[in-house]
């Protein structure tokens, strides 16, 4: 194990850009020498002082880093992530790994023929009470219902950024490949098929592209789970946060605190209440035991995630951590969704 300070390049500063920067800066095991930006970008005190690069090619070339810290549109995933491996680098990046199943597997392959660690971005990895969620379902056992959705109702500098989102990537695909993995964490059986459907509902989404998307996965074990994704200004706040799985033996749940809204960041990773139900029932017919509520109210929020996933980059590179099933999970996850993707567009059940 080396104590050397890994040289980080940030690459995009929007909001988990700028998220992880504030995470490097803060962890003494890194050390920041640049963010690039394509536009200027205002920048909290603590980053002021960075170097500002213009282009991820101008950062990448005279900065030279040990870990590149990808977090742009994702159709530039793929591309910036080899070039920089071939420089010598490491790489985080964010969700979803590529914009193509092709472009992930070139990416996974480049790591492993160039021995660099890739961390993706599955912030709900590193959340206890998200882990406590998924091993109490698989404690439960299956065949499983999953049902998961974060819809977002957006206006503003928000719907601006949704909208630049979806020139490339549906809400589907951008969030769906989170909650497909928390359901292929449960789910040990594979995934044989998947169903999309989704709608267009403003004429300021890119033509070609929807705003609100469903998808459904069959697992072989007779599993299935359902995820909903939608952006916009017309998006209903009304049962927006569902993150659900049934069981024979019972369910759980994670209940939000009332009140809480579907543009609050600090909501989209926020339990508030993890609630079981067990279904076993007695002689006269009631239930055996009582639900049970396991409060989450001292869980981090988003900037403690975000540096809980920074320190475990950090590990990853200085303890030679083995990638290999979180590169493969990263690509199963994405196979899913962008099949999903398929489905709303050709109309058709898609075989995996």
């Amino acid at each position: 194990m080396s104590a050397a300070k890994i040289r980080v390049l940030v690459v995009g500063l929007g909001n988990m850009g700028l998220s992880h920067a504030q995470s490097y800066h803060s962890n003494p095991g890194f050390e920041v020498v640049g963010l690039a930006n394509r536009s200027e970008v205002k920048l909290p005190p603590a980053l002021q002082s960075y170097p500002r690069f213009g282009s991820f090619e101008d950062g990448l070339a005279r900065t030279k880093p040990d870990l590149v810290s990808i977090n742009t549109l994702t159709d530039s995933h793929a591309e910036y992530a080899i070039r920089s491996m071939e420089a010598g680098a490491h790489v985080f990046i964010e969700k979803p790994l590529a914009a193509t199943v092709e472009e992930a597997e070139r990416v996974v392959t480049t790591a492993k023929r160039l021995k660099r660690k890739l961390v993706i971005g599955y912030i709900l990895r590193h959340h206890p009470s998200w882990m406590e969620f998924i091993r109490i379902a698989r404690e439960m056992g299956g065949p499983y219902v999953m049902r998961m959705n974060l819809n977002q109702q957006s206006h503003a500098v928000q719907w601006a950024t949704h909208k630049r989102l979806m020139q490339s990537t549906s809400p589907v695909v951008d969030c769906g490949v989170h909650y497909v993995d928390v359901m292929c964490q449960i789910c040990d059986a594979k995934p044989k098929q998947v169903r999309g459907m989704g709608v267009r509902l403003s004429d300021e989404v890119a033509p070609g592209m929807y705003n609100y998307g469903h998808l459904q996965v069959l697992f072989e074990d007779g599993s299935v789970g359902w995820y909903e994704a939608a952006w916009g200004p017309m998006i209903s706040e009304t049962a927006f946060f569902v993150k659900d799985v049934m069981t024979p033996r019972g369910c759980v749940s994670i209940v939000m605190k009332e009140g809480a809204k579907s543009a609050d960041m600090e909501t989209h990773t926020k339990t508030s209440t993890i609630r079981t139900h067990w279904a076993e029932l007695d002689a006269t017919g009631h239930y055996v035991r009582p639900d049970r509520d396991i409060s989450m109210a001292d869980e981090p929020g988003h900037q403690a995630l975000c540096d809980r996933e920074q320190a475990y980059v950090l590990k990853a590179i200085r303890e030679d951590i083995d990638l290999t099933q979180h590169m493969a999970d990263g690509i199963n996850s994405l196979k899913i969704v962008l099949a999903a993707d398929q489905s709303v567009r050709e109309g058709r059940a898609i075989d995996l």
